[in-house]
């Protein structure tokens, strides 16, 4: 799926996902990933960071809260015009640019001390190109920080095993090496029942661990950390599924790498 198509599918969820988010329906980012990323994340205050995937800059705008100068990129118009219209009412210094991570980005070589990506990676075609263009993005001494769906666990054949009483037990994972693309289709399961919306088309590009840790490292990146947390018991608590993901399965990977 070329980027163009992937760009048509998150023109398509751009509104609904931008109410949806801002709303507190995506439990997963506000309880779980995002917060695990916040505390892999090295001090970015006054560093040049760069936001890949940014979407309608949620995550973006948190960066520069920390004292980052950021800038944020991503393929759907429609979603950099929410993340404009909300940096002009509440400026915050991030420029926001229309384009691909995989490819190059307009910016020059080596403007960057850091890349960052929050849950995007596994949503675009072109993995290598990616970790290309950051490297190119970096300043020697640079890093990157990235996250996505775990690659060991969540397969093109995940499901959950289920004991006689409805109690799941297990995680299925299947089709590891499956790299067929394909969409798929959901709403934030926290959404009113009783709401009528679309279901999001979400792009997936699935891939083995080796294809993103090889991705990293033969750029150049040397491999500073993997993490695969896991949610914590307050999330836990708070949002009783989250505990298949703490005691059956990993559900986020974290990469840092940095540029020599």
């Amino acid at each position: 799926m070329p980027d163009v198509d992937v760009a048509k599918h998150w023109n398509d969820n751009a509104d609904q996902w931008t109410q949806d988010v801002r709303a507190g329906f995506d439990v997963y980012r506000d309880r779980f990933t995002f917060p695990a990323f916040l505390d892999a994340l090295p001090p970015i205050s006054g560093l040049d960071v760069i936001d890949f995937g940014c979407g309608e800059g949620t995550n973006t705008r948190v960066f520069a809260r920390m004292g980052a100068r950021v800038t944020g990129i991503d393929l759907s118009p429609r979603m950099i015009e929410h993340a404009r219209q909300t940096e002009e009412a509440d400026p915050l210094g991030i420029r926001y640019h229309v384009t691909s991570y995989s490819d190059h980005c307009g910016m020059p070589d080596a403007s960057y001390d850091a890349v960052l990506s929050t849950m995007a990676l596994m949503d675009g075609p072109d993995l290598p190109g990616a970790m290309r263009e950051a490297y190119r993005l970096l300043r020697p001494g640079g890093f990157i920080l990235f996250s996505v769906l775990h690659p060991c666990f969540i397969t093109p054949g995940l499901g959950w095993e289920k004991d006689a009483n409805g109690r799941t037990t297990g995680l299925r994972v299947a089709r590891y090496f499956d790299r067929s693309t394909f969409t798929e289709h959901w709403r934030f399961g926290d959404r009113p029942k009783d709401e009528e919306v679309l279901p999001f088309a979400v792009p997936r590009f699935p891939r083995t661990m080796g294809d993103y840790i090889n991705a990293v490292a033969s750029v150049g990146f040397v491999i500073a950390n993997i993490g695969e947390p896991q949610p914590s018991l307050a999330a836990c608590e708070a949002t009783s599924r989250f505990s298949r993901w703490r005691d059956l399965g990993g559900f986020l990977l974290l990469v840092t790498a940095r540029r020599p």
